[in-house]
């Protein structure tokens, strides 16, 4: 009976420690790292270069395979991200899209149905006419929509509700001009706003900068503001004034962060949290934002929480009343 007691405290402390050292191990196999677009962009840029430096700089020792899973605006990964729940085996990064996609009933599934670990980057939009327009500032062009909202034509790459048209929305409201969803905005698709721009097609186009650096810095175009809280202190946007300095009291911020799966465990939140942070303190991820005109912003789970819930109710207000709020 003794020998037989012996034997099951000792194949019970086997168990236990066997437990306790896998539990050290996470992670013990690939992570896959999510891009919920295809191949080039800001999604998949971000992501690939995460797990890059992660990588190089030693922070994880387990693969990072990036999966560039593509469609309905990153609707179909945010599905997919469903069947993962309670899971640490995958990571996706997102940016206002995110909301939009929910607060316009593209999809049921809101920012609410993913764990935020860590805001990284974040970078801003721009607004800009050729270099023949008769603009030469913003206030010039919010004076003739108050006048007539029909009157100027803004082209984007994003979809009618989403992030270039949103935040000349929300950067023309402020200036006070009214009957917001009368305003003429196209979308385009590859680079075609530029084209149209340049052609003398439309008025006026609404992006992000690292799209416009190139041609502002050439002169081929002239940027009339930036979205961000501060003048840009390096590159061609540094002669673009903010909305806040031409009295336009307003930001548009186009956050990028990573993400886990709808209740990832809090121990994977935390492991993460901190490799993230590590990651945002490198000189190779000071390489990364500089060469692609980002600015970092760390921001932690419990911090990027909060931040997503009050830029949900900001993007909600506009879209009430440009009549594109649906959410499911």
């Amino acid at each position: 009976m003794k020998k037989i007691s012996v034997l099951l405290l000792t194949f019970v402390f086997v168990l236990t420690f066997a437990g306790m050292g896998s539990a050290e191990e996470y992670p013990s196999g690939p992570i896959e790292m999510i891009a919920p677009s295809g191949a080039g962009g800001g999604w998949d840029t971000t992501i690939r270069s995460t797990a890059k430096v992660l990588e190089d700089q030693d922070l994880i020792d387990v693969p990072l395979p990036v999966k560039n899973l593509s469609g309905a605006g990153g609707g179909v990964a945010l599905a997919d991200m469903q069947t993962k729940e309670g899971e640490a085996r995958s990571l996706i990064v997102y940016s206002p899209p995110l909301l939009l996609i929910n607060l316009t009933g593209q999809t049921e599934y809101s920012y609410k149905d993913l764990t935020p670990i860590s805001n990284l980057i974040q970078d801003y939009g721009v607004f800009a006419v050729s270099k023949d327009s008769k603009y030469d500032n913003i206030n010039e062009v919010m004076e003739v929509l108050k006048e007539d909202p029909t009157a100027i034509t803004i082209g984007g790459a994003s979809s009618p509700g989403s992030m270039d048209h949103i935040q000349f929305l929300i950067a023309a409201r402020e200036a006070g001009v009214t009957d917001l969803k009368k305003i003429n905005y196209v979308s385009f698709q590859e680079g075609q706003a530029l084209s149209n721009l340049l052609g003398g097609h439309i008025d006026m186009v609404s992006t992000g900068m690292a799209e416009l650096a190139g041609l502002i810095k050439s002169g081929d175009i002239n940027g009339l503001a930036v979205t961000s809280e501060e003048r840009i202190e390096t590159g061609a946007m540094q002669q673009v004034p903010t909305l806040i300095e031409e009295g336009i009291n307003t930001t548009f911020i186009n956050w990028r962060g990573i993400f886990g799966p709808p209740n990832m465990p809090e121990d994977k939140i935390e492991f993460w949290e901190d490799k993230l942070y590590k990651m945002t303190q490198t000189d190779q991820w000071d390489d990364i934002a500089d060469k692609n005109g980002w600015t970092k912003k760390y921001r932690n789970s419990e911090e990027f929480a909060s931040f997503l819930e009050k830029t949900n109710e900001d993007y909600k207000v506009i879209l009430k009343e440009i009549g594109m709020y649906r959410q499911k």
